[in-house]
């Protein structure tokens, strides 16, 4: 392995370690990701001994920062791109109560047990000359070339001592495209009511990592069918199932709502996007109705999914801001565009869509393109078909009549200037309806022709023009 250690940082911790007389380690991700080929700026470095007051030496010889954390033990310094973490090597054992350790000093083995997987336990030595030799005591090589998910250990201890670790586990599966052990399997599915000792932060975190990667079904389907989604995100568990009554059925919407999050990210939609996808059918279960002679209905379910939207991320530790009012109107709009693309599009329908979408009005059509997971090949082809359609309109419409983030060309302010009156009903009665005659396409969306409208309007209710100057 010594030719593949071509981080600068690497002849500076061998000089160090042969001048202490001191065994030094790069273990873990980097290693992981060094022999996949895969980029990595985190690196940890395990030390036999006082793993701070060799971080201290690395530091001063580079001439940087040292962030020193005595309760965890470690210490950490920034060198070009690259986070290194440095750690004097230990053991650890738990309580069955709690997720903290008691941690002592132990060796390389002791070091490599504790780690969570056995493809993140690999360590490459860094000193004299075992320089670049591969230390792989639970054949973590071999993982790495099965592509297979394992723990060093027996996986039922490993996941109840930090049932993180059950989450990892399927976010590695899902971001390298690996399999989880069976037995690691049987043992998430034995641990989930651990989970519940774990912060919602550190949860969430994992959780947005598996919708980050290639192909976030994948990490769903384990979350499901361990039953690790039930406990922390059991709205989502509640999409699965298909009810029949009088032979009709409605579709799975658990595994659509998966198919849509993975086309969304086929099309390079971001981590709110890919939200959005997956709460876009979120309050179906609470709508759903059977309507004899018609079939299963779920009216409403984007109203009341979009106001669920808010008590989900708080929920989930999720930010309250812009990113998810940005999911919230995702899921209010997401069956506008489809329900154009079944009707004749007209102006009206689309410079309302323009209207209430705004800017986002592009990420809108790309998660209702994700939206259509039909197989039957004549609906996919109708439905493209009139996509483009839609699209060409609302390009056509933006271009003439510039509603996207619209500004009424007349203001509240204009209109008490115009009659000289204050603000009060008759303000708002006039702004709604200008903003309805620029919608239905009864006047330009000009000022002038919108002034010419105010008049018009105002003289309806008795309001007469006192300055024409405004």
């Amino acid at each position: 392995m010594k030719q593949h250690l071509q981080h600068p940082l690497f002849p500076l911790v061998r000089a160090i370690a042969d001048e202490q007389n001191v065994r030094a380690y790069v273990i873990g991700g980097f290693v992981r990701d060094l022999l996949l080929k895969r980029p990595s700026k985190d690196i940890d470095i395990v030390v036999i001994g006082d793993g701070i007051a060799f971080a201290e030496k690395v530091a001063k010889k580079l001439r940087v920062k040292l962030s020193v954390f005595k309760n965890f033990g470690t210490a950490m310094l920034k060198y070009g791109d690259a986070e290194i973490e440095f750690v004097g090597a230990r053991k650890e054992s738990y309580r069955s109560h709690s997720r903290k350790p008691i941690v002592e000093n132990g060796t390389l083995e002791d070091d490599q047990k504790r780690r969570d997987f056995t493809i993140n336990a690999l360590a490459i030595a860094l000193h004299g000359s075992q320089l670049g030799e591969l230390l792989d005591p639970f054949n973590g090589l071999h993982d790495l070339e099965h592509k297979l998910i394992r723990t060093p250990l027996d996986p039922v201890e490993t996941f109840s001592d930090d049932p993180l670790r059950m989450m990892r586990a399927i976010r590695f599966a899902c971001q390298l495209g690996f399999t989880i052990d069976d037995a690691a399997v049987k043992a998430i599915k034995q641990n989930t009511e651990r989970i519940t000792i774990i912060s919602q932060e550190r949860i969430t975190d994992e959780l947005n990592k598996i919708i980050l990667a290639p192909k976030p079904s994948v990490g769903f389907k384990y979350l499901f069918d361990t039953g690790l989604l039930k406990k922390i995100f059991p709205l989502m568990d509640n999409l699965y199932g298909v009810e029949y009554i009088n032979g009709k059925g409605h579709k799975d919407n658990f595994y659509h709502t998966l198919q849509v999050l993975d086309n969304v990210c086929e099309m390079g939609g971001d981590i709110w996007l890919r939200w959005a996808a997956i709460l876009h059918d979120i309050a179906k279960p609470m709508t759903k109705r059977f309507e004899p002679g018609h079939g299963w209905t779920f009216h409403g379910h984007e109203d009341k999914g979009a106001r669920m939207v808010p008590k989900i991320f708080g929920g989930l530790k999720l930010p309250l801001n812009e990113k998810m009012k940005f999911v919230q109107k995702m899921v209010q709009l997401h069956l506008r565009p489809i329900a154009l693309a079944q009707e004749i599009v007209t102006d009206s329908a689309v410079r309302r869509l323009l209207f209430d979408a705004g800017d986002d009005i592009e990420a809108l059509m790309l998660l209702c393109k994700a939206d259509i997971t039909t197989k039957n090949e004549y609906k996919i082809k109708k439905y493209r078909q009139n996509f483009e359609l839609v699209q060409q309109k609302l390009k056509d419409v933006e271009e003439r009549d510039r509603i996207r983030n619209w500004q009424p060309p007349v203001t509240g302010f204009d209109i008490m200037q115009l009659f000289g009156i204050n603000e009060g009903r008759e303000v708002g009665i006039i702004k709604n309806q200008i903003r309805e005659a620029i919608l239905e396409g009864e006047i330009p969306n000009s000022r002038q022709a919108a002034l010419d409208f105010t008049i018009r309007k105002g003289a309806e209710i008795g309001l007469k023009v006192v300055a024409n100057n405004i």
